[in-house]
């Protein structure tokens, strides 16, 4: 198994304890140098927080953890492709490569409703889709199936 599998599965652990707690089953983790920086999952309903997404809290702790916001030497592992707002973060942050489970048709900021990197911005990421993203869509599909009952 690929370290890119090894990591994409870990973000999948996090979205299925999102799912457990209520959470839109999104999970996120920070890898330098082939080890873990940090991890989160979505959070928003249960911190009440609009800004609680994997990705932000992945970053925010990878922050603290590294001592300074420039990520240039990280890559990110996320379940779902990010919003915008989370896509401006992973830019301003300066991750270097996203490696992103499921399209988000409605939503996604770095290639299926919008893509980030088409800005002339001062960064852009590498950008992979699809490593486990089956997976990553059936346990979405999952939730709002459930949720919708």
């Amino acid at each position: 198994m690929s370290d890119d599998t090894i990591f994409m599965r870990r973000a999948l652990a996090l979205a299925k304890e999102a799912a457990d707690q209520g959470e839109v089953p999104v999970g996120a983790v920070i890898v330098r140098d082939g080890q873990i920086v940090s991890e989160a999952y979505n959070r928003r309903e249960l911190d009440k927080n609009a800004l609680a997404h994997a990705e932000l809290l992945a970053i925010d702790k990878a922050c603290a953890a590294l001592g300074g916001w420039r990520l240039h030497q990280c890559e990110l592992y996320v379940t779902l492709e990010p919003c915008p707002m989370c896509a401006g973060a992973i830019v301003n942050a300066r991750i270097k490569r996203v490696i992103v489970g499921a399209k988000d048709p409605k939503a996604g900021a770095m290639g299926s409703l919008i893509n980030i990197n088409h800005y002339p911005l001062n960064h852009h990421p590498k950008v992979e889709f699809g490593l486990l993203g089956d997976e990553a869509a059936a346990m979405l599909r999952d939730f709002f199936r459930r949720l919708r009952k």
